[in-house]
């Protein structure tokens, strides 16, 4: 699965790398479904889109004892089914823990839609018949399908697996792409991909950064207004970058730190001399030498 990297560092240890094409028998239901699911509304949207435009997301499953036990994907089992189908391609977990995979894989970032959604019209799908199997206005298609339109392919990657509103993509596509790259890296290094973020971003851009003479994005009465935000989002521009170069070296000090830290305690004189005499130290020290991330530190 490659859509992202994939969807965070998180589920590119969750999955196997590659998809593989199972029989419907060979999968196992971890759960079993309440009998009105299979007369909900929602049941008969699934097998309306895969009668449509087939299968779009895999089924999760995880290989235990020769079986393939099924992590999500149950509905869509029981539709390929009813549907007489035989075989369905699915992504392997490297664990059994089916709800890690409902989190990852639940909802699907602007990016992933906007691909899912090329793709289909690319294979011959109409955007009406989409709409319609979606149960979404045409007008939303189009827009989801030009999503990425005017964006450098280096914005895209930085922000392919992020739940970046909407309107972030608009204004991203008022600027030229250096700053689209700019802007896509400060949005992932503070985390948030809000409109009111991307408008802010927006506004400090310089006009030689725009794509267009000076948008209106925020309604400012005067121009010392204007000019006084101007010179305030500069100012959290530069202290934002000196945080962002700052930070590579404290990071590399605080790993230096606890492998001497690990050095230390390995010493069965210097903790048996701490124990002894420091021991609220020696708790400190176990604590930062178990870490399995500085975040905390």
């Amino acid at each position: 699965m490659k859509e992202n990297e994939t969807m965070t560092d998180n589920a590119n240890a969750a999955f196997e790398d590659t998809l593989i094409e199972l029989s419907l028998g060979k999968i196992l239901p971890v759960k079993k479904l309440n009998p009105t699911a299979l007369t909900s509304q929602k049941f008969k949207q699934v097998i309306s889109s895969i009668e449509e435009i087939g299968v779009i997301e895999p089924l999760v499953v995880y290989l235990k004892s020769g079986q393939y036990l099924l992590l999500d994907g149950h509905l869509r089992l029981e539709a390929l089914k009813k549907l007489n189908h035989t075989k369905v391609t699915c992504l392997i977990a490297k664990d059994d823990e089916a709800f890690t995979y409902n989190r990852y894989i639940s909802r699907k970032a602007p990016i992933q839609e906007h691909r899912m959604i090329k793709k289909m019209v690319d294979n011959g799908v109409s955007e009406e018949k989409i709409a319609r199997t979606l149960n979404i206005n045409v007008a939303s298609i189009i827009q989801k399908r030009s999503l990425l339109d005017g964006i450098c392919e280096e914005a895209i990657d930085l922000l392919k697996d992020k739940m970046a509103a909407q309107h972030v993509f608009l204004c991203l596509k008022k600027m030229k792409p250096t700053r689209q790259i700019e802007c896509a890296m400060m949005m992932v290094d503070m985390n948030d991909f809000s409109n009111r973020y991307a408008q802010g971003l927006l506004a400090m851009s310089k006009d030689t950064e725009l794509i267009v003479t000076k948008k209106k994005t925020i309604d400012i009465s005067t121009s010392e207004k204007r000019a006084k935000m101007q010179e305030e989002l500069e100012k959290l521009e530069r202290e934002y970058k000196l945080i962002k170069d700052n930070r590579g070296q404290k990071n590399l000090t605080l790993q230096f730190t606890k492998k001497y830290i690990n050095r230390l305690l390995d010493n069965d004189n210097i903790t048996i001399f701490l124990k002894k005499n420091y021991a609220d130290i020696y708790e400190e020290f176990h604590v930062i030498a178990n870490m399995e991330t500085l975040k905390n530190l």
